[in-house]
């Protein structure tokens, strides 16, 4: 997430840069270090089978061996805080509803076009999915939310989840939590590539999935890279971003707050404000400092900051939508005197939120119902997030009768006839005859 020069040179308004990222261009999204390893990996595992997953295993997860597949019908509810149980109750119920109002607006239709011409689509669901459901230095706990609990919603009849173990080689049970609350059919305690090539190419017991999702690290992003065409993906995701539009109404603490949140992913996540007030950018970049210097999470967000944010004052709410629009982050927040206006006047961003009551935590946690897998690195200038619709096909159909059959058939030889496509012609006029 940056703005390009050569991409705004076209701004009537004036802006002004009043943090530029320490570090000049994006985050790196592709090491050819890891291409070269995933790329192994993925050949070495397709060759050997579940004998090279688990070989890897042991490696990389240090797997000590038994059985990887984790018993979903054991409760883990014991292991866990009470409290904890019910926000991931709660989190799992709201993007259930979230989806299952989506998959109710996606609806069949059959029409027909002219006397004789029948079409129509029927969105039939993808019927096999693997869920990617990561369990690092920060767990993830709502990634089976916006992956299992959607899939399901959408009426994918099998969805296969895999997770990493933690150092005691156990999954974490919060995770294994959220995946009973979602509906996964089975889950795997294994990690990285391995999880997504055992998955694709149907090493679980299992058939092959059709279609793989669910974040992780630059090998995991590499891996689905490299699997897409075999299997669908949700989208390639780099570092998570935030961007906040906000004008002198904002509270400076708030926007500083909502920029770390996001820079906490990790170091090479970006952050961006663009801003119609000058005083208020400047009072951001100083409190950003400020809570800096208590954040426990200092070590990540702290060089985040430094070398990928960056506050932009625009001269007017039209030139910051259109420095904005440049920018197409993955999420954004309005904090304005009037946020509809820019809510109708904004195209590129995979979410956004809107008034100073929204944060993005809110939709990273499930809270919200809304989906945070969302494209990045200016990917909202083209595509959007996760949801329903992803895991259905709009299958297409035409029903034609002999009352279309003349007007239908001339068209297409004389367009035929013109190609040199003579078996195309022959389709349409040896035809004819049903009308006659």
């Amino acid at each position: 997430m940056q703005l390009i020069p050569s991409r705004i040179v076209h701004l009537d308004g004036a802006y002004k840069v009043l943090k530029a990222p320490g570090v000049d261009g994006p985050p790196a999204q592709r090491d050819p270090r890891v291409v070269a390893t995933v790329s192994e990996m993925l050949s070495t595992i397709e060759k050997g089978g579940m004998d090279a997953v688990l070989s890897y295993a042991r490696k990389l997860d240090n797997w000590a061996g038994g059985d990887v597949e984790v018993d979903l019908s054991k409760p883990v509810t014991g292991e866990l805080p009470e409290k904890l149980c019910a926000a991931l109750d709660l989190g799992a119920e709201r993007t259930r509803a979230f989806a299952t109002l989506t998959r109710e607006k996606l609806v069949d239709f059959e029409a027909e076009l002219v006397p004789g011409l029948t079409v129509g689509h029927r969105y039939i669901p993808i019927a096999r999915v693997g869920a990617y459901l990561p369990a690092g230095r920060f767990p993830l706990l709502a990634s089976a939310f916006m992956t299992v609990n959607v899939a399901k919603a959408a009426g994918v009849g099998t969805v296969i989840g895999c997770t990493p173990p933690q150092p005691d080689g156990r999954p974490s049970p919060a995770v294994v939590y959220t995946a009973q609350v979602t509906g996964a059919d089975r889950l795997f305690c294994i990690g990285g590539v391995q999880a997504l090539a055992a998955m694709a190419f149907g090493l679980l017991g299992d058939l092959p999935v059709d279609m793989l999702v669910g974040a992780g690290n630059a090998y995991v992003a590499e891996a689905k890279r490299q699997l897409f065409g075999r299997v669908a993906i949700d989208l390639l995701a780099g570092p998570s971003e935030v961007a906040v539009i906000a004008d002198e109404t904002a509270r400076a603490d708030l926007v500083a707050a909502d920029l770390l949140g996001q820079a906490e992913h990790g170091p090479d996540s970006p952050s961006a404000l663009v801003t119609t007030s000058e005083e208020l950018g400047r009072a951001v970049i100083d409190e950003v400092e400020r809570q800096l210097a208590t954040l426990s999470t200092n070590d990540i967000a702290g060089p985040a900051w430094r070398d990928h944010g960056s506050v932009v004052w625009a001269q007017d709410r039209e030139t910051a939508v259109a420095l904005m629009d440049e920018y197409a982050p993955e999420h954004l927040e309005v904090q304005t005197a009037d946020d509809d206006w820019y809510l109708a006047h904004l195209t590129n961003y995979g979410s956004v939120f809107l008034g100073e009551a929204s944060t993005v935590a809110y939709s990273d946690k499930g809270m919200a119902g809304t989906n945070h897998v969302l494209p990045t690195a200016g990917g909202a200038r083209h595509s959007a997030g996760l949801s329903v619709s992803r895991f259905l096909k709009p299958l297409t159909f035409q029903r034609v009768t002999t009352a279309a059959t003349p007007e239908l058939a001339v068209a297409v030889d004389e367009m035929s006839t013109y190609e040199g496509m003579a078996a195309h012609r022959a389709t349409a006029t040896r035809r004819m005859d049903l009308w006659a």
